[in-house]
């Protein structure tokens, strides 16, 4: 059945600023459906919103279905499902009906199929409910199940806890939707498909994808396991990974500050297996908001398994800002027998003696996507109320990216007050009382305005 289950997950929704977290890749494999025998029924809508294109390329899409278990069960395409697997027909409407038992004439199946017609409304309660009464039959076989919808429930209730009933008992769903402007319910397929939903929910708004969706879907279950495995996965450079865990199979390690990859010889060969890997990856950008973990994900396997992970996305809070950083830090050791040391540190310009005031200031309410101009403007105040120029900064502060205005900390805007600039009436001194004060100014750098156009006329 090849690759049936793939995931990536973060260990955090929400983190802040340099924070760090657990990224855990996952893969199942299962083996040929020669040596898995699998009971499968394809869960057709034939309802009203059908008509048309829609379903003609439903019944290309199913037959081709058809015609690729037939030839991977035996090896060949002679019109009977072979090696102890079966196909059911389910289709629905305002109700549901069993067009077929669990067969293995393929021109039985591709009969019902072609029979459908278009109308009524959509219940999908009672599909998922004929479908278990197929796959209910006394048989070792593995159960699946492919729902195909375009729509919406309309009639019949709730699907999802008899779709829940069919996976507690077994079965694996596939959802293939075809979404369009009459309501699809999109968010219902990921409930009803097997988990992680991820790996087993296609949506296309193109019927005339149809028959290679179902086509693709066809050549998964049918694969043998798969061998050779390579998963290259570049993380958003937003992050840089710090470390890579021991995978629970094959070998991993890092390409580079955002590349991991991971080689696997065979998995689910000769039954079906899952593997783990997890990595750990600190912020070290300025993105902030919603952000994608993932840069891109690239898989390969020599049998060539069409495989999706997810791509999760986390909540980063960089709320602080900091325009200027620490002094570099000079590194120096002492061995251990040593009593002193002498060591030369390099040439550092020495203006005079004095202090450094470092400002932290609040900027409320700062709107999203707009970057701010922001000056801060330092005088000394002498004994009699005069003031002296100390220095001016201005600085651009990054937008943020959260969906509401907030308030946003800038911190450490430093200045240098030499102590020869004391108007104490005591420049020689570093213990005077000295006063100052501080002015900010702050603007929208990015803003919708334009000026009127000239006219030439």
């Amino acid at each position: 059945m090849g690759i049936i289950n793939t995931n990536k997950e973060v260990s955090a929704t929400r983190i802040q600023c340099n924070d760090t977290f657990q990224v855990r890749l996952s893969l199942t494999a299962a083996p040929t459906i020669t040596n898995n025998p699998t009971d499968i029924v394809l869960v057709l809508d034939r309802s009203g919103s059908m008509s048309g294109s829609a379903l003609a390329n439903l019944k290309n899409g199913a037959k081709a279905f058809i015609d690729i278990i037939d030839e991977a069960t035996d090896g060949v395409k002679d019109g009977q499902i072979g090696s102890g697997s079966r196909i059911g027909i389910v289709s629905f409407a305002t109700t549901a009906t069993k067009d077929t038992q669990m067969i293995t004439s393929v021109s039985d199946l591709k009969a019902a199929v072609d029979g459908l017609s278009a109308g009524g409304d959509t219940n999908h309660a009672d599909a998922f409910t004929k479908a278990m009464e197929l796959l209910s039959q006394p048989c070792g076989n593995a159960k699946v199940i492919v729902m195909f919808t375009d729509g919406k429930t309309t009639v019949g209730g709730n699907a999802s806890p008899i779709a829940a009933a069919a996976r507690a008992a077994g079965a694996t769903i596939y959802c293939i939707g075809l979404s369009g402007s009459d309501g699809f319910d999109a968010a219902a397929l990921y409930d009803w498909a097997s988990k992680p939903s991820s790996s087993y929910v296609v949506i296309t708004p193109n019927d005339a994808e149809l028959e290679d969706l179902f086509a693709d879907l066809a050549r998964n279950i049918s694969k043998p396991g798969a061998t050779n495995i390579t998963i290259n996965d570049m993380i958003n450079p937003c992050f840089r990974v710090i470390s890579v865990a021991r995978p629970t199979k094959g070998v991993a390690s890092m390409l580079n500050a955002t590349s991991v990859q991971w080689r696997i010889d065979q998995l689910g060969t000769t039954q079906q297996e899952g593997a783990v890997l997890e990595f750990t990856v600190e912020h070290v950008g300025s993105c902030t908001g919603d952000v994608a973990v993932n840069e891109a994900v690239y898989y390969s396997d020599n049998e060539g398994n069409a495989v999706t992970f997810p791509s999760p996305r986390l909540d980063v809070e960089c709320d602080v800002v900091l325009p200027e950083t620490c002094p570099t830090p000079v590194d120096l050791a002492v061995d251990g027998c040593e009593d002193t040391v002498e060591f030369a540190a390099g040439d550092l310009g020495m203006e005079s003696l004095g202090r450094i005031v470092q400002l932290d200031v609040r900027l409320r309410n700062v709107c999203p996507n707009k970057r701010v101009a922001l000056a801060a403007i330092l005088t000394e105040v002498d004994n009699a109320g005069v003031e002296h120029k100390r220095g001016m900064k201005t600085m651009a502060i990054p937008a943020h990216t959260r969906a509401t205005c907030r308030d946003v900390t800038v911190r450490c805007i430093k200045f240098v007050l030499p102590e020869s600039l004391d108007v104490t009436g005591s420049p020689t001194a570093i213990c005077n009382r000295r006063n100052f004060r501080a002015r900010f100014i702050a603007h929208y750098i990015d803003n919708d305005y334009d000026c009127c156009p000239s006219n030439d006329m």
